[in-house]
């Protein structure tokens, strides 16, 4: 027998395999014997022993891996502790996937089998059963991880983008918005609300920041025109514009007072965050002061709500939400 037969085909290779032992097959409900580890080296093609091996556990353990033994009658036992990411972590991170609705179904496997390599692969099933698939729409359009790294370049090179915008018509094809007309913008930041990514860019034909959904958006360039906006965008409140807009769809920003019942404090507070002044009008009312985009997705929130929540002012507000009221009652006449 030679040497290397002795030593195993992959010698060379002995400290990975035992690392990838340790990561795969181990956690703190799972545990290996030393003649257990010895056995899966050996398939791996690497011969092994004790004595080497205590050498191999203790280089380990210096280059970072969390190495546990423990002693159970006449036997001990070795599994890995610590790792970068709890299991919990891992949990909230595979539903976030799952959830969001700008990832295809296919990237949403290919991203959460990548995320059970992170535990063993006993931890990698109680992910899979985190995994409920219950009819949640997700978006057709594979290129938003490629449309997300090229804005990304783009705001990173200081640099202007070109694009083509589509919409959805009524044969559920694919339709250019502005017959197939170049977009371009200087891209600022991108954005995640309701659900989907959007860019914030500055319109130089328009003289405004504006938003635009990424997965909609088409065969993204970077140019070499430098970005235009800066003052715009420095003077622009993201987090602020994300809560006066409802849906995602624009519409004139004003100051809206909104009388509610008391129960309906922790709506306003979970639509428009805590910083809103909330002032008692009687023992069950109380009137707040919010920034919004009106728009009929404003108008059609605040009737959902139903009669625990009314428009007070400005009068042209009340005057649309009447108006809307009207229009709704002759379309079900």
């Amino acid at each position: 027998m030679t040497g290397k037969s002795r030593r195993g085909d992959n010698q060379k290779l002995k400290m990975l395999y035992l690392a990838k032992i340790f990561f795969e097959e181990t956690d703190d409900e799972h545990y290996l014997t030393m003649p257990q580890i010895i056995d899966k080296l050996a398939s791996c093609g690497v011969n092994a022993d004790r004595k080497t091996l205590y050498l191999d556990f203790e280089e380990l353990r210096r280059f970072g891996l969390d190495i546990i033994s423990f002693k159970e009658g006449r036997e001990c036992f070795y599994h890995l502790g610590s790792r970068d990411f709890e299991l919990a972590e891992l949990k909230l991170l595979v539903d976030s996937v799952q959830a969001a609705k700008f990832i295809t179904d296919k990237k949403s496997k290919e991203l959460i089998k990548k995320l059970e390599s992170l535990v063993s692969k006993h931890e990698g099933k109680q992910l899979q059963r985190q995994v409920v698939i219950s009819g949640r729409i997700k978006t057709m359009n594979e290129s938003i991880y490629y449309n997300v790294d090229k804005l990304h370049e783009a705001i990173g090179a200081d640099a202007q983008i070109r694009f083509r915008y589509y919409q959805w018509n009524v044969r559920k094809e694919m339709e250019l918005r502005r017959d197939g007309a170049w977009y371009q913008v200087s891209p600022w930041s991108l954005m995640w609300d309701d659900e989907n990514y959007y860019l914030v860019a500055y319109d130089a034909e328009d003289h405004k920041i504006k938003h635009y959904r990424v997965d909609k958006m088409l065969q993204i360039s970077v140019t070499d025109t430098r970005r235009e906006g800066k003052e715009a965008y420095r003077g622009f409140d993201v987090p602020r514009y994300t809560k006066s807009l409802f849906g995602m769809y624009g519409g004139e920003e004003t100051k809206v007072t909104l009388e509610a019942e008391n129960s309906m404090v922790g709506i306003m507070i979970d639509r428009f965050g805590k910083d809103i002044f909330i002032t008692p009008v009687n023992e069950n009312h109380f009137q707040t002061v919010v920034n919004v985009a009106v728009s009929n997705q404003f108008l059609g929130w605040i009737m959902a709500l139903g009669d625990g929540v009314k428009i007070i002012s400005p009068a042209s507000v009340v005057e649309q939400m009447k108006r809307e009221i009207r229009r709704l009652a002759k379309q079900y006449e």
